[in-house]
């Protein structure tokens, strides 16, 4: 409920620097809440409410906190970058406040995704964070926002649409098992009477639960939306998407896996289908890469990619299950502190172009820096921790005797290294046309961006043992080893 009485108290906010500001605190305020609540689950097990349709158990605190983690550095992040529009009235008062309204509505949506024990609220807060973020791409109004926003609206609604249609699938499976009415759509009955369900049914939900929130998640091919969404949006907006409004799709599938596990008997059926479109997104993505000259596009196919990693450790299974939890973490850490610093870098340079990129170490030494080193962190340079994580969820493959995925895992992430490297040393070393003095910046956007990188640094090299632990039972919940 906070993040909806807060998003209320912000669209009467008058004054725009106050709005902002107080959408930092009123997020810092909702973390503290949920990182209370995260971590009682965490000590004591799972906990429900509301009659049971509310439920937070390991695999959704894990989500929850990664969550908040993306919405507290985008917000925090957003007091600086919309700093010089309302100095000059282009973000007036009533928009920011609609800004923030936006800003709390999308995280209460996307709060309720992770709390919604019933498959049916499930839905409802994935389309209803659709409608709430589709709003946030345009709060500039250009030509180009409202194509993206248009876009994202089409494809990810026909998208959960069918997500519905595989959701009833599910509950028609229940007809054995002696569950009715909403009794059918709670995930602790329908995990409790997993032998029970009908196999065929629920094998075809799932065919349609991963197409519907594949869509929304940027698995390919069902991405097309999300470069365009990506590169019109605000810079803090673009965090947002990629560091978790996907993720949050992607948990709805996670979800279901177990479901269609337990119907078919532990075949590994289900994990097939997310190793397909795990490897399928990598490879896509990969391709897409090497030909992108804009800068926010090519984070956007980055983002396809790291969704496929997940995704692929989550269908390998066991350790892979582990790996991909772990995997989301480092991407929900590191991919808003890229968008962070191709926001700012765009504002200096006036484009996003990749070719007009050039000396950003110098000429913007905080956010150059950043950008670099949050690129090197993205295609798995170690010892930052995504090259951890990516390495486990390859030594999952191996161990699993999966040669072809191993091999084409590996093959997608050569070409993203080999692609980006490219663009990086264009960006840093390539000559100003015309030279220009360094941008000034201040402690608190420094401390903003590597503060982040230095943590995934610090667990590319050791892993807490309370991480562990929370990665381990999560894990379990999708077939993980302890």
């Amino acid at each position: 409920m906070a993040p909806l009485m807060l998003g209320g108290i912000s669209l009467l906010l008058r004054s725009a620097r106050t709005a902002l500001r107080f959408c930092a605190a009123g997020t810092l305020a909702t973390a503290a809440l949920a990182g209370f609540a995260a971590l009682e689950v965490l000590r004591n097990g799972p906990a429900e409410s509301a009659g049971g349709w509310l439920m937070l158990d390991a695999l959704s605190a894990h989500h929850l906190l990664a969550m908040m983690t993306v919405f507290c550095l985008s917000a925090l992040f957003a007091i600086g970058y919309f700093r010089d529009e309302v100095l000059d009235g282009r973000l007036t008062p009533k928009m920011a406040g609609r800004y923030g309204g936006l800003w709390f509505g999308s995280l209460a949506a996307m709060m309720l995704v992770l709390l919604s024990n019933s498959l049916g609220m499930m839905w409802v807060g994935v389309e209803a964070s659709t409608l709430m973020t589709a709003f946030l791409i345009c709060i500039h109004a250009s030509p180009g926002a409202l194509e993206a926003m248009w876009k994202y609206l089409l494809m990810c609604s026909v998208g959960v649409a069918a997500a519905f249609t595989g959701i009833l699938l599910v509950a028609a499976a229940t007809g054995a098992a002696g569950l009715h009415g909403v009794d059918a759509l709670l995930w602790t009955n329908l995990m409790e009477a997993g032998s029970r369900l009908n196999p065929g049914l629920v094998k075809a939900g799932f065919i349609f639960i991963v197409i519907g929130y594949g869509t929304k998640a940027g698995l390919a091919p069902l991405h097309n939306w999300l470069p365009d969404a990506h590169s019109q949006a605000p810079a803090p907006v673009s965090a947002v998407f990629s560091g978790f409004l996907l993720n949050a799709a992607l948990y709805c599938i996670l979800r279901c896996l177990p479901l269609v596990e337990a119907a078919t008997g532990g075949t590994g059926w289900g994990r097939d289908i997310l190793v397909f479109f795990g490897l399928f997104s990598i490879l896509v993505a990969a391709a897409f890469i090497v030909m992108q000259r804009d800068i926010k596009r090519l984070l956007a196919y980055s983002s396809v990619e790291h969704i496929g990693i997940m995704a692929l450790g989550a269908g390998i299974g066991g350790a892979g299950a582990v790996a991909a939890l772990f995997h989301l973490i480092n991407h929900s850490i590191c991919k808003p502190i890229a968008f962070f610093c191709a926001g700012r870098i765009g504002q200096i340079y006036g484009t996003h172009d990749l070719a007009r990129l050039t000396m950003i170490m110098r000429r913007a030494p905080v956010w150059g820096a950043g950008l670099i080193v949050s690129l090197l962190a993205l295609v798995g340079v170690a010892p930052f921790s995504i090259f951890l994580s990516e390495f486990l969820v390859l030594k999952a493959a191996v161990d699993r005797s999966m040669y072809v995925a191993a091999g084409l895992f590996l093959l997608g992430l050569g070409v993203v290294f080999i692609a980006v490297l490219r663009h990086i040393i264009t960006m840093a070393w390539r000559p100003e046309e015309q030279p220009s003095a360094p941008i000034k910046f201040s402690a608190a956007e420094a401390l903003l961006i590597f503060i982040p990188l230095g943590v995934m640094l610090a667990l590319g090299v050791w892993v807490p043992e309370t991480l562990l632990d929370i990665l381990n039972r999560a894990a379990q919940i999708l077939g993980g080893l302890s």
